[in-house]
């Protein structure tokens, strides 16, 4: 006899889910062909597989059984973690997206009881993703958002680079090269729609107002630039094509100027967005 503390064995969830299936009128049978549980009624099959925790052998063990029968279901004792947990959501999700069912068996003081948590169903995939569709979408702006890729995959102890930070870098690069601008001129200059926002909230400290509507770079923003060569290198690079493009749509067909005094202009261009 297993001390009271000891966790429930698979047999020890055999009676409760016998009696559940007995009384709605199945016929139950115990260990048929490797199987924990067989259940029928008429031409509706019903497989049960036990364990002691919900593991990815016994979800194999169970989407194999989905080869004789829809209404598969596995059966484990009930977790101590609680059932609104984002653990547990979890769970019922991956249970739900392999179209399975869910027994959870309890074992109070006065017997075993168990509950029919999940039933199997079919996942309903374009449901779920239009559902999601909001999610997709900023998943896909995230990464049109990004220049290069700076993250390792799997990673979870680092700074992870994000569009939001590259775009407080590319501004950062613009001051740190032309000196205090405002936003409508960080914008000319390729810098994003949002520049503005980005300035006035200064979530990472870089940027400092020196006049109203127009900004420079702090020193902590100068140290910070230093670990992205390669990305300051190339929001210049975009910078100075912008520059270029606008100093040739202003110069008229068939006339002389001056392209240097054109983007020294630009370049001292001062304005609030």
């Amino acid at each position: 006899m297993k001390p009271k503390s000891a966790k429930p064995y698979e047999v020890d969830m055999y009676a409760p889910i016998r009696d559940y299936f007995v009384g709605r009128g199945y016929e139950v049978f115990g260990e048929v062909n490797h199987c924990d549980l067989t259940a029928i009624k008429e031409d509706e099959l019903i497989i049960v597989e036990f364990k002691r925790n919900l593991s990815v052998d016994l979800l194999i063990q169970a989407a194999k059984r989905q080869r004789y029968t829809d209404h598969v279901y596995v059966a484990i004792p009930k977790p101590k973690y609680k059932m609104y947990s984002k653990k547990w959501q979890d769970v019922v999700y991956l249970i739900r997206r392999l179209e399975l069912g869910l027994i959870i068996v309890s074992f109070p003081k006065k017997g075993a009881t168990m509950e029919l948590s999940i039933s199997p169903a079919p996942f309903d995939r374009g449901k779920s993703q239009k559902f999601n569709k909001k999610k997709r979408e900023r998943i896909i702006k995230e990464m049109r958002g990004r220049y290069g890729d700076y993250n390792v995959g799997g990673s979870n102890q680092t700074k992870i680079m994000t569009a939001y930070k590259q775009g407080c870098i590319q501004i950062a690069a613009l001051l740190q090269h032309f000196g205090p601008l405002s936003p409508k001129a960080l914008k000319e200059k390729g810098a994003q729609e949002k520049t503005a926002s980005i300035l006035s909230k200064n979530f990472y400290g870089w940027f400092t107002r020196v006049k109203r509507g127009v900004y420079a770079l702090t020193a902590s923003g100068e140290k910070e630039l230093a670990d992205y060569p390669e990305l300051v290198a190339h929001y210049i690079s975009v910078a100075e094509g912008a520059i270029s493009d606008i100093a040739g749509e202003a110069i008229p067909p068939g006339h002389a100027a001056n392209t240097t005094n054109s983007i020294n202009t630009l370049n001292n261009t001062e304005g609030a967005d």
